[in-house]
């Protein structure tokens, strides 16, 4: 009997580190602003799921804002649902941002409008907690450009993405799976929306899609705008030339062609909302942004660049010379 008292006390010492340093995992606690696109309860179900994969797990949405847009139908009719939502999660609703940053490590700003997104990460950024501001980072370049300016200034890691950009077949084609890609014709519906330039508001997923596939460098842009169709031609320093085509009429659908070295390669379909929330974990744990300012501040440079040939009637506009505008009108 002494000898089983004796092993039964060497498993406890054996198992008691272990149980420790589970119970002692911190949980990043997130908290959402914005509660008007369906983005916020499908990314807080997954953070969420009890059975959530270890690429996921120890994040949960703890608390959310509810901020809509009285002057976009589409954004203030959604938020009472998607409040309901996150209440069924267990997520608390709190009545300010303020009160929301005292009960999060980190945030992730979903409001559908771009308008608000400066003020809204101004402070989380002072905060210094890691932040994912969902697509359209802003509702101008300007504002994209001080966004970036104030995370690093204060030393805050931030990032942007549409889901796009995770596709498996864009990022087959980004890391090089096909070798060198001399070309990308993307597509994506391109719905607009008064408030904002044309193809920030949904236009962005394809313009996405294109960078993912294309990386940077891109010099100049021509646009055609049609009732049926945006038609956006983007040229690289390189020589290379990228297309965006934003669909208006017809099906309406995500993917792209990709001209490389090893053939002709589809970007293939929308893979979901998860491999984003994967890249937005990664940097909640500490990881370094998956996307860097400097591509994102192109990508908005490319949609203004795209705006502006408009109004010149679809003369090639520089990328560099709308970026250069806006930066000086953020300072």
């Amino acid at each position: 009997m002494l000898r089983n008292l004796f092993l039964a006390v060497a498993l406890l010492l054996t198992l008691a580190p272990l149980t420790f340093a589970e119970e002692s995992m911190p949980q990043i606690k997130i908290g959402i602003i914005g509660l008007d696109t369906s983005h916020a309860p499908a990314f807080a179900k997954i953070l969420n799921d009890p059975a959530a994969k270890e690429d996921v797990s120890g994040c949960r949405v703890v608390a959310a804002y509810p901020q809509g847009s009285p002057d976009i139908q589409s954004s203030v009719s959604r938020v009472p649902q998607y409040t309901k939502d996150l209440e069924a999660l267990g997520v608390e609703i709190v009545d300010s941002i303020d009160a929301l940053l005292e009960r999060v490590d980190c945030v992730l700003l979903e409001t559908n409008d771009g308008r608000p997104h400066l003020e809204q990460a101004l402070p989380v950024l002072a905060a210094k907690k890691p932040l994912f501001i969902d697509k359209p980072i802003a509702a101008s370049l300007t504002d994209a450009v001080a966004i970036f300016n104030a995370a690093e200034k204060f030393g805050t890691p931030v990032f942007t993405s549409s889901s796009l950009r995770y596709t498996d077949g864009a990022q087959a084609l980004r890391r090089g799976d096909f070798g060198e890609v001399f070309g990308c014709d993307a597509y994506s519906p391109c719905s607009f929306e008064k408030t904002h330039p044309d193809l920030f508001w949904y236009g962005i997923h394809g313009v996405e899609s294109l960078f993912t596939v294309m990386g940077t460098g891109c010099e100049s842009v021509s646009r055609v705008s049609a009732p049926d169709a945006e038609i956006v031609v983007g040229v690289w320093k390189d020589g290379r030339v990228g297309t965006f085509r934003g669909i208006h009429k017809g099906p309406q659908g995500y993917g792209g062609t990709a001209f490389t070295t090893k053939g002709i390669q589809q970007i293939g379909p929308y893979g979901g909302y998860r491999p984003l929330v994967v890249e937005i974990v990664k940097m909640f744990r500490g990881g370094k942004p998956p996307v860097s300012a400097a591509e994102t501040l192109e990508i908005y440079a490319f949609m203004e660049a795209a705006d502006e040939s408009k109004r010149q009637e679809g003369r090639p506009v520089k990328v560099a010379d709308v970026l250069e505008k806006a930066r000086a009108a953020a300072k």
